[in-house]
């Protein structure tokens, strides 16, 4: 199944000698695999491959045959970083004749990839005369092969080679991408997703190494033990660590392929990141998404084995200001993260509204998701450990290896912000109050217990939203409701009688239950929020119960999330209400909201408002359903404005018609915490707004400066020149401009 015991020990011989050209190399492969042809060719300047020694085909070709990555065989090999196996190479489309090689009389070809740490190192390829489809065995042989090859290429490429890997280590590489939280970092990069390439790759000893993996995967499965033990007493594991675990003890295929391959000669880490990377490569190219998902499982499964054999893990101490690159990132992973100290975080695979984006914005971590072709490749497979970089996340950019001035000036970008926060702790407790006189109530969007420490930083008036089900992910189950009422009563405890806003556990979407599989094609507008509640009503309701006795007398507010009838209200309210009847000591005052996301809500506004005693609108649900945008699309992000014609004349007939219903309207979508859209929301008649705690002081300050009675007709104006449904967001930042007061 992997390369015989026999080819490994002989090019470990011959690796051995430091100057054995690569013409020995390619002949030894040629006579152990029985090719008639074997070509090395190597990456140089310019994203050239060129033939740098063969055993077969003409050698006067060697220096003169370069091919472009991308182009032919070899170059589609070294563009996709995926082995080719032809019968009939000379009819493949990609072909492309090279006079110069004399390479007609052979048919099929089997080509691979040499890569090391993730970097394109060259090509391998073996061929024959006979039209002829290589084996898996063969082709995963080769791919061995081309493992060890990769240790010796960089110091045998051709000297012209050299400069240009030195330098493209060194250069400044930038990457576009989308806000996720504000913020700026500079410091030391941390990867996440990436396999450290191991440091040795053939064993001295393979009957002891078989032993020590033996040992690694035993100490691997203890570990995954104690984690569902300790973090999940009763027994309801995260679908990721389950998943993991599964793969472990009831599927063994995984494991006993790195067996084999310890078996053929490789050190055990080098079997590990040899077998995840094939793995890796098959499970990239399905076109189910849940099973492509799957690939941080295997990079998780990988990782943990390779913890156990004392390579990898975690680092000790989290050097200061780290910013954290991660391919793929969970909520819960986040929240360990932040909580050893990283400094910002860059998502490969993230969208601007998905759950660790609002989970960043909660912790004030600045972060950034890379758009697909926003930059030169993915950042993650040609990063350094340790390497320098810069997380601009009020842009959306991220420069690897910044050039000195560069990383000089958003230092200082950096050290001006901090003591801009000294000056707005200032506003802590001044109210929100405009210019001209109106009073704003500002309130918190958290879904952490430590984040309520936020009210006393900030001087919120109070909390608008607490996602409940943050907590719920963390943990990675729903508590029973003893323990959600403990939790709820902290809460409230600590907020020392200002209002907190609970939200029903809003799960399903990005923000799958534990042990559930996304099954739904479109999950955002499926089986989530409210839906699962009342198809779940012993789930609800004892979150409900939870709540009524953690009020234990004081008021209570409740909000539903993802409501689209009225019907759906008056039944989750009445539950409500039946669990508040049943405590000893009901809640003093119990106030019954919904969210507004569901556009068909704004034609049952009569109906709902009589019903519900504060509706809040949540922007980034509700402009993902106006528009038919979905939020977690990456070519989507920025392409509808909640700034435009269609959202303004929406909320403003919401705030004028629940003003005439004497209903409280908040709003505690992500634009809440934006200055323009605040300041506008403001000019509309919305009085409540709720946002993350690093918005809030900024924005009182900005409010201070407004004069809504001069804004308003300005507005009006705008909207009025307005068509097509176009951003107004350029003509209202003008006007703020011009009046000093643009955030």
């Amino acid at each position: 199944m992997v390369a015989p015991r026999r080819l490994i020990a002989r090019l470990r011989e011959t690796m051995a000698v430091s100057a054995a050209p690569l013409a020995e190399i390619a002949r030894l492969i040629a006579a152990e695999m029985a090719s008639e042809v074997c070509s090395i060719y190597t990456l140089g300047g310019g994203e050239v491959l060129e033939l740098a020694a063969t055993v077969g085909l003409n050698e006067a070709a060697i220096g003169r045959t370069r091919l472009n990555v991308g182009e032919g065989i070899v170059g589609q090999v070294a563009a996709s970083g995926a082995a080719l196996n032809l019968p009939d190479a000379q009819n493949h489309p990609a072909f492309a004749y090279r006079p110069e090689t004399g390479e007609e009389p052979y048919t099929s070809m089997l080509a691979v990839p040499v890569r090391r740490a993730g970097k394109l190192r060259g090509v391998l390829a073996v061929q024959n005369r006979t039209p002829r489809l290589y084996t898996d065995e063969e082709v995963e042989e080769l791919e061995t092969v081309a493992m060890l090859l990769a240790e010796i290429l960089p110091a045998q490429a051709a000297a012209a080679t050299a400069p240009e890997e030195g330098l493209g280590g060194a250069v400044a590489r930038r990457f576009s991408g989308t806000a996720l939280a504000p913020g700026l970092a500079v410091g030391p990069l941390l990867l996440r997703g990436a396999l450290a390439a191991p440091e040795r790759l053939l064993a001295e000893d393979s009957a002891a190494e078989q032993e020590r993996l033996q040992r690694g995967a035993e100490r691997m499965r203890r570990r995954l033990d104690r984690l569902l033990a300790e973090r999940l007493p009763e027994g309801r594991a995260p679908r990721e660590v389950l998943e993991a675990y599964q793969l472990v003890a009831a599927d063994a295929g995984w494991l006993e392929r790195v067996k084999a391959a310890v078996r053929s000669g490789l050190t055990a880490e080098a079997a590990v990141h040899r077998v995840a990377g094939e793995v890796r490569r098959r499970m990239s190219r399905l076109a189910d998404p849940y099973l492509r998902e799957r690939l941080a499982d295997l990079d998780d499964l990988a990782g943990r084995l390779l913890e156990a054999l004392g390579a990898g893990g975690l680092p000790p101490v989290v050097p200061a200001g780290a910013i954290l690159l991660a391919r793929r990132l969970g909520p819960a992973e986040l929240i360990d993260w932040h909580a050893r100290g990283i400094a910002g975080v860059i998502v490969e695979e993230a969208t601007p509204h998905g759950h660790v984006a609002i989970l960043a914005r909660s912790l004030g971590l600045p972060a950034v998701g890379l758009i697909e072709g926003g930059g030169a490749g993915a950042p993650l497979d040609g990063a350094g450990e340790g390497e320098l970089a810069v997380l601009d996340a009020d842009e959306g950019r991220v420069i690897l290896r910044p050039e000195q001035d560069v990383a000089e000036g958003y230092r200082r970008a950096l050290a001006a912000r901090s003591a801009e926060q000294e000056t707005l702790r200032a506003w802590r407790d001044r109210p929100a109050v405009t210019a001209d006189g109106t009073r704003l109530r500002l309130m918190l969007n958290i879904g952490l217990p430590h984040e309520i420490e936020q009210l006393a930083v900030t001087g919120a008036e109070g909390v608008g939203l607490f996602r409940t089900e943050i907590a719920m992910l963390a943990l990675g189950h729903v508590p029973e409701a003893a323990e959600q009422a403990a939790l709820y009563a902290r809460l409230m405890d600590a907020a020392g009688g200002r209002e907190i806003v609970f939200r029903t556990l809003d799960l399903g979407g990005d923000k799958l239950l534990p042990g559930a599989a996304p099954a739904e094609g479109n999950p955002a507008m499926g089986w989530r929020s409210l839906r699962v509640g009342l198809d779940r009503p012993a789930v609800l309701r004892r979150q409900l119960q939870a709540l009524v006795r953690a009020a234990d007398g004081r008021p209570l507010s409740v909000m539903f999330p993802m409501v689209a009838t009225l019907e759906e209200f008056r039944t989750a309210r009445a539950l409500l209400e039946g669990e508040a009847r049943r405590v000893v000591r009901p809640p003093a005052r119990l106030l019954v909201g919904t969210m507004l996301e569901v556009p068909a809500l704004l034609w049952q506004l009569p109906g709902l408002l009589a019903a519900a005693d504060f509706v809040s609108v949540g922007t980034n649900d509700l402009m993902q359903f106006l528009f038919a945008a979905d939020r977690t699309a990456p070519a989507l992000a920025g392409r509808y404005d909640f700034l435009s014609a269609p959202m303004l004349d929406l909320m403003e007939d919401l705030a004028e018609k629940a003003g005439a219903a004497g209903v409280l309207l908040s709003v505690c979508g992500d634009v809440a915490g934006e200055p323009l859209a605040a300041v506008t929301l403001a000019a509309l008649g919305v009085r409540t707004l709720s946002m993350p705690a690093l918005s809030l002081l900024p924005l009182k300050a900005l409010l201070a400066q407004i004069d809504l009675g001069e804004f308003r007709p300005v507005l009006a104006a705008i909207r009025r020149a307005a068509s097509g449904g176009a951003s107004l967001r350029e003509p209202i930042a003008a006007w703020a401009r011009e009046h000093g007061a643009d955030g």
